[in-house]
């Protein structure tokens, strides 16, 4: 093997390997010994085919696995001899006109991760905005649940129903005159006005009294799930158990106990937990923001262009689905172009914070541990069906760069939390409204300067991202965890799933300032 050196520029190196014919060929025969016992054919005893009929026979398949594998081992050879630490995978290359029994000629191109100074880390100031939670929000926050978890009462039999009461019906509904599958239901609670049930099924019922029946006719929209009753007439044959009114939810301790906890004061705790956990992500999407400032102005080095190209890619095909999302997706688009400099040196700048970021955790031995790698890997399977999660796991498992991608973002959180330690920060109290004018400020110094964002198709998320996925593209996060005060909020009491209800949205979930990174 030949091995010779035609670039050292910068980060970027390339090789020029040459394979003998020979090496090939001794390897090949190395093969066929090895797998020569093993090898049955018609006429000859178990492992005792010979040499030359195997090589005749998988030959060109041993060829082929064989330069693969001396390839692989050339190119790793280069990378441990010349103590090389690739930035990417390399490219490899073969010279056209490569056949059996000729050399093998080989380019092989990478990048290099710089060598990085050892980053100081001393010295480090940062400001803690902090938002303190008073006692009207708390309130107010406990009666939006009160709100949301409504009490019913009976109402006389002569009260005709109106929109805000409540009924508890039973229906039975036909299409073509024949009942259909889960078309039937006692005891089911509608309000009105709810927009619970399919159009038309609630109004129909505004003014019935307890006792009543009635036969209504409604229309099932031509996008409901169930195939066979998609725009489907259909009837509802309905009985009305009983009429109830709203009444005055009273905030106490039975209110919580009815929510599942001990008392007020609990639900209170939650509640005031809640709003301080939202209120801590935004200081320190703040302080973060503060801390990458100051490492990106104390250092600047040369970063590998493969890197940023790819960070930069991540970034572009996300403006793009933003753009074509837009009223006027060519226009977005067009201003989107306007400014795809500086979109490339926030790519460059992501680069440039995670290599250093890295640098610092390998020196101060921050390490994501097997265990919490395989919470992380758990957490990430959640997201694919139950027969799709063990797949995934296994790909995780065999693939580095999926395992780095998913490591990474926290990773990153650990080494920033080491050096929110190591800093030496002052607390300053502040209002919610001062903290997140303080996060749009500093995202719009440090993303676009010279940039004037006016129209809406200019989407700043990737600008606003740049510090936040500094070392690997940030795997999805798994949604918050609600606490239980919250949860008893989302479900309407003594709720049943009727098919004549509307299908439930998935709700999007909720635009957080701390998003704004």
């Amino acid at each position: 093997m030949q091995i010779k050196e035609t670039t050292n520029k910068g980060l970027k190196r390339a090789y020029q390997i040459i394979i003998t014919a020979g090496d090939i060929a001794s390897r090949i025969e190395d093969e066929v010994k090895k797998i020569a016992p093993q090898v049955k054919m018609p006429g000859f005893r178990p492992g005792k085919v010979p040499a030359n009929l195997v090589k005749k026979m998988h030959g060109e398949q041993l060829h082929a696995q064989t330069v693969n594998d001396v390839i692989r081992e050339s190119v790793d050879k280069v990378i441990k001899d010349n103590e090389l630490r690739p930035a990417m995978q390399p490219r490899i290359d073969m010279a056209e006109g490569y056949e059996e029994g000729k050399d093998a000629e080989l380019s092989v191109e990478l990048e290099v991760l710089p060598k990085i100074e050892a980053p100081s880390i001393d010295g480090m100031k940062l400001e803690k905005l902090v938002v303190p939670v008073a006692d009207d929000k708390v309130d107010e926050a406990v009666q939006g649940i009160a709100g949301q978890n409504k009490s019913y009462k009976d109402a006389a039999k002569t009260k005709k129903a109106a929109e805000g009461d409540q009924l508890i019906i039973d229906f039975v509904g036909r299409v073509d005159g024949v009942e259909f599958e889960g078309g039937k239901a006692e005891g089911a609670a509608l309000v009105i006005g709810s927009g619970q049930f399919i159009p038309g099924f609630e109004e129909q019922l505004t003014g019935v009294k307890t006792g009543d029946t009635k036969t209504i006719t409604v229309t099932f929209p031509e996008d409901y799930p169930a195939e066979n009753l998609k725009g489907k007439e259909a009837e509802f044959d309905i009985t009305v158990q009983q009429v109830k009114v709203e009444t005055e939810t009273k905030v106490d301790d039975d209110f919580a106990k009815s929510l599942g906890l001990e008392g007020l004061e609990q639900l209170q705790g939650l509640i005031r937990g809640q709003l301080e956990q939202q209120t801590a992500g935004l200081t320190r999407t703040q302080m973060k923001r503060q801390l990458l400032d100051q490492l990106a102005a104390g250092h600047d080095f040369e970063v590998p262009e493969g890197m940023v190209n790819a960070e930069f890619e991540q970034i572009w095909a996300q403006l793009q689905q933003e753009a074509a999302r837009e009223e006027d997706p060519k226009a977005a688009m067009e201003e989107i172009e306007a400014e795809k400099d500086d979109y490339l040196k926030i790519a460059e700048r992501r680069v440039r914070l995670g290599l250093l970021l890295s640098e610092i955790g390998q020196a101060n031995g921050v390490e994501v541990t097997s265990q919490e790698m395989s919470m992380l890997i758990q957490q990430a399977a959640q997201q694919y069906r139950p027969e799709d999660r063990e797949r995934f796991i296994q790909y995780v498992q065999q693939e580095p760069m999926a395992a780095a991608q998913l490591r990474a973002p926290l990773y990153e959180d650990k080494v920033v939390d080491f050096l929110f330690d190591k800093a030496e920060v002052t607390e300053r109290e502040v209002t919610q409204e001062e903290l997140e004018a303080a996060i749009e400020a500093e995202e719009g110094a440090e993303a676009k300067p010279a940039a004037k964002k006016k129209a809406p198709a200019k989407k700043k998320a990737p600008a606003k991202k740049a510090d936040e996925k500094a070392e690997k593209p940030a795997a999805k996060k798994a949604p918050a965890k609600k606490a239980p005060a919250k949860k008893a909020e989302e479900k309407p009491a003594a709720e049943k799933k009727a098919p004549a209800k509307k299908p439930a949205a998935k709700k999007a979930p909720a635009k957080k300032a701390a998003a704004k990174k």
